[in-house]
């Protein structure tokens, strides 16, 4: 489900004369009269992933053993009889992850250090999968936007990287990926050094600076298609480690509920999906991040056709576009995923017009 929020700009000059060189000279908006929402529209779509993710059909299991024999070791059949893992166990996640890049994303090698976080792919590849319908929705006509032409930047990519290889093997996108934390860079250098079709694709970029966001990674002559990011979620460690137990409670339920043995430990709950500090936490949360994130966005306007980030709480959207519609965003989505049970969405914004936004597309390179 797509929701279209277009506020009105006080600037009724025609741009459609706009050359690349007027495009790419353009300020940011720093002064603008505030805008009100002009249109309101929804796509029905039914509930799951998105009709390109391959994973809509569950995992095949004989497949991905076939690919990677060590995931047999942790396959057993659930109370209905299909094959399964015990998603409880960060090791039968992470095996799992290893074996669907080997099957689908064509990986030869893929680790992370112990404690850092292993994302879902079917969950992470879905948002890709929405970004390359903002693209290719912004009325570039015959222009295919599956190519090496779009340029994305993931921030925070974390160790795993998850987010530049599933762009880079799923869709050709050329990445720049940046974190604060140099052990995740260096993991992720690694994970490109040991698969040829991701080297000279993805550009690595330390955050030096935890108080900012783009400044310090976005250059002056970088033009970004996309840019993309998983916020921390929780406002501090204890508010992590309260949900790592509420999840790992979830799982231990869910087993016993189809007649599993539930094993409890003495020890700190250990989050199947794992995550340090910068992946899961923040002063201030979602929402503080998200706004600063708004707030920073406003000095790269030009430099970035659309801006995008997951938001988790729902509640968190208001402040969102209120801050937006202050700052003069041109164009507002939010677009609505599904797995499962579980609903979240991607808040995207442009300060371009939709006249820029086509001037970008014709003269993209």
């Amino acid at each position: 489900m797509t929701q279209s929020r277009r506020p009105r700009s006080s600037n009724q000059q025609t741009k459609t004369q706009l050359t690349k060189a007027q495009l790419t000279n353009t300020q940011p908006m720093k002064t603008r009269a505030k805008s009100k929402v002009a249109s309101k529209s929804k796509s029905n779509q039914s509930k799951g992933l998105h009709p390109r993710n391959i994973h809509n059909q569950g995992y095949d299991f004989n497949a991905l053993v076939s690919h990677t024999p060590q995931l047999a070791a942790f396959v057993r059949p659930n109370p209905y009889g299909n094959a399964s893992i015990d998603f409880a166990d960060p090791k039968a996640v992470k095996m799992l992850n290893l074996a669907l890049l080997r099957l689908h994303y064509r990986l030869e090698y893929w680790d992370i250090p112990a404690g850092f976080l292993c994302p879902p792919i079917p969950g992470r590849v879905d948002y890709l999968h929405y970004l390359a319908d903002l693209i290719g929705a912004n009325g570039s006509k015959g222009k295919k936007t599956t190519k090496a032409m779009i340029r994305a930047l993931d921030i925070g990519t974390g160790a795993n990287g998850i987010y530049p290889i599933l762009g880079v093997q799923s869709y050709g996108w050329q990445f720049v990926a940046s974190d604060i934390e140099p052990k995740s860079l260096a993991n992720v250098q690694r994970i490109i050094d040991n698969n040829v079709s991701l080297q000279g694709k993805i550009a690595l970029r330390q955050q030096t600076n935890s108080k900012q966001i783009f400044k310090g990674v976005i250059n002056p002559d970088d033009r970004f298609d996309v840019t993309l990011c998983n916020p921390p979620f929780h406002s501090s460690a204890s508010e992590a480690s309260q949900g790592s137990e509420r999840k790992l409670k979830n799982l231990a339920a869910n087993r016993q509920a189809k007649g599993r043995d539930v094993k409890r430990t003495a020890n700190k709950p250990s989050l199947n999906f794992g995550g340090q500090q910068a992946e899961l936490w923040c002063d201030g949360g979602e929402q503080r991040f998200l706004l600063d994130m708004i707030t920073e966005s406003q000095q790269f306007a030009s430099q970035c056709l659309w801006f995008t980030s997951l938001v988790s709480k729902k509640d968190n959207l208001k402040s969102c576009y209120r801050t937006l519609e202050r700052l003069g965003a041109a164009s507002v989505k939010t677009i609505e995923m599904a797995q499962g049970n579980k609903l979240t969405r991607v808040l995207a914004w442009s300060f371009l017009e939709p006249s820029q936004q086509q001037v970008w597309q014709q003269y993209r390179c």
